[in-house]
């Protein structure tokens, strides 16, 4: 029934989003629809942690069971995605934040969506950033960050792309935490996303 994977991810019922993924998959279901039913719980998550009605742990074990239908589902939907890159784009999770779960799951949604994705990982110092564009030539960077202290990295990371020359040969996306536009313009990206979707609407946008 519509619904019930949604509902398991919402109140943290591993053993039932599993079983319930398996078989909307042995039942021809689209895997982008079970994604967008899991997506949908994992916002209801989100929504009851701003609440406090859910604490750091929950947040966490439904990010484990995210990923654990992710990759039952990962190997049908890459049948269906093209094996031709759309492009290039370099992500990481700014210097001084180590908070990696947001970031994976816009990794993830990339690279099904046909992106070539260059995870640089945690705690990333600014200098890297600018590397790996010279590097990739990628014209798509993510800043990732969960914690307030990431914004002034996210603003560092982006002078020194500038300051190399860079900056109008990339696209800067930031996200995680409670970003907003008035983050953005302090950090000087281009746009923010509040979740991994629309990380792959900009990048497709901007290419």
């Amino acid at each position: 029934m519509s619904g019930e994977l949604m509902k398991a991810i919402a109140e943290l019922e591993e053993k039932e989003a599993l079983k319930l993924t398996k078989e909307k998959l042995d039942r021809g279901e689209q895997p982008r629809l079970i994604l967008d039913e899991s997506r949908s719980g994992m916002e209801i998550v989100g929504k009851r942690f701003s609440e406090g009605t859910y604490f750091l742990p929950e947040l966490i074990f439904s990010a484990e069971i995210f990923k654990e239908i992710t990759e039952i589902v990962k190997p049908r939907l890459k049948k269906g995605v093209q094996t031709k890159r759309l492009g290039k784009v370099i992500i990481g999770t700014v210097s001084g934040d180590i908070h990696d779960i947001g970031k994976d799951i816009v990794v993830f949604m990339l690279d099904v969506n046909g992106f070539e994705v260059y995870d640089l990982g945690v705690d990333v110092p600014p200098k890297k950033f600018a590397e790996k564009i010279k590097e990739t030539s990628a014209p798509i960077v993510g800043l990732s960050g969960f914690l307030t202290l990431a914004f002034d990295s996210m603003k560092e990371t982006v002078d020194v792309i500038k300051t190399d020359g860079l900056r109008d040969k990339v696209k800067i996306m930031i996200g995680g935490g409670q970003i907003d536009e008035e983050i953005k313009r302090y950090t000087g990206a281009d746009a923010y996303g509040k979740d991994a979707m629309v990380a792959v609407s900009l990048a497709k946008a901007w290419l």
